[in-house]
């Protein structure tokens, strides 16, 4: 076989083109087969890669299967989120392949804004763990990312309008500790080497994860709104006694940023409904 007759993964990509498989498709054929109402899924929905939030809801009560969520993989819970009403979550899609492929069943399912929040590992030393990173930019070391848009260093929040808002209202909560800035997406985390750590450094990286380039590739490409957020639990398990996330294994604050980023969402939609219905 020749030198260059391999396949690499940014090549050969028409960026344009539909998709001959879509999710919508898949999921007409699972509700068949399973004999699933066509229920939608809530407007707002979450990614929790951990499942923290997911264990805690089961412990306690208060998450409901989702009679209509025809995915093969996952369970879509449904719960009352504080102050916002009720919204779906679905737990350890972890990687960027799997979070991408669960987000395109959610909006072709009806959800309209997607929250992210997965465990990451501290890169840039930003005070003691555990804290929060609003992802504004992810180094793409990552396959899934390419498959969306052209080859480039980052994939940026496709919604700097939505980001901006969700970063004020952040600012407003206390006890909570929160930066922006930029994370390294890798798909192979055993493999984060010295050197791959000083140049995601030398990139301004705060911290690395596992599925935000690729989910802020996706919905670049399909205009989707998503907002994603890395919770620093860790320095890679240098020291013993890491992967501490605080309170309620991190759940209560991660439910507090979760809460605070769709209300800021929300009045962007009431902002557009106002104009709207005034420009008429």
């Amino acid at each position: 076989m020749a030198e260059n007759a391999g396949w690499p993964i940014n090549s050969g990509k028409d960026y344009t083109a539909s998709s001959i498989f879509r999710p919508e498709a898949l999921l007409r054929e699972a509700r068949r087969q399973k004999e699933l109402p066509l229920l939608a899924v809530p407007e707002v929905c979450v990614l929790d890669p951990d499942g923290d939030i997911v264990r805690r809801l089961k412990r306690v009560g208060a998450g409901r299967s989702h009679a209509g969520w025809a995915c093969y993989h996952t369970e879509l819970l449904t719960f009352d989120l504080d102050g916002v009403g009720e919204a779906g979550i679905v737990g350890c899609a972890v990687g960027a392949p799997f979070a991408v492929l669960v987000a395109e069943q959610l909006f072709a399912s009806g959800c309209r804004l997607l929250v992210s929040i997965t465990s990451a590992g501290q890169i840039t030393d930003n005070g003691p763990t555990p804290y929060f990173v609003l992802i504004d930019r992810a180094l793409r070391d990552e396959g899934t990312s390419y498959h969306y848009l052209p080859p480039a260093t980052f994939a940026e929040a496709p919604d700097g309008t939505l980001l901006a808002h969700v970063e004020d209202a952040l600012s407003q909560l206390r006890g909570v500790a929160i930066r922006r800035g930029a994370t390294w997406t890798t798909d192979a985390p055993y493999r984060e080497t010295e050197s791959a750590i000083e140049v995601a450094r030398a990139q301004g990286v705060l911290a690395v994860e596992m599925e935000a380039a690729a989910l802020y590739a996706f919905a670049t490409a399909a205009r989707r709104s998503v907002v994603c957020f890395a919770h620093v639990t860790n320095a890679m398990a240098q020291t013993e006694g890491d992967f501490e996330k605080g309170e309620a294994d991190g759940t209560t604050a991660t439910l507090t940023i979760i809460s605070s980023a769709v209300r800021a969402w929300l009045s962007i939609q009431a902002r557009d409904s106002a104009r709207s219905r005034t420009d008429r």
